[in-house]
C-alpha cells in the first residue's frame, strides 16, 4: 500500500485538490434551477473534480516520470 501511495502521491494529490475545487464550483457558482447535471448537486460536481484532479495528476506523473528517464540517459 505504501508503494502504491509513494508511487501516486502526485494523482492523489490532485484529485484531493480537484475534488475539493468541485465541491467549491457547486457551492460558489451552482445551478439554482437544478437543470444542470453536473452543478445541480454537490456530489456530482465533487466527483467531475476527483476525476479531472486524477486525470491532470495522472499526466503531471508521467510527464515528471519521463522527464527523469531523460535526465537519466543524458
Amino acid at each position: 500500500m505504501k508503494g502504491f501511495i509513494k508511487k501516486h502521491a502526485v494523482s492523489i494529490i490532485a484529485s484531493f485538490a480537484g475534488s475539493v475545487g468541485g465541491f467549491l464550483y457547486w457551492k460558489f457558482v451552482g445551478c439554482l434551477s437544478g437543470t444542470c447535471v453536473i452543478k445541480s448537486v454537490w456530489y456530482m460536481s465533487t466527483l467531475y473534480g476527483l476525476a479531472l484532479g486524477w486525470l491532470a495528476g495522472s499526466l503531471l506523473e508521467e510527464l515528471i516520470t519521463g522527464l527523469k528517464k531523460q535526465k537519466k540517459y543524458e
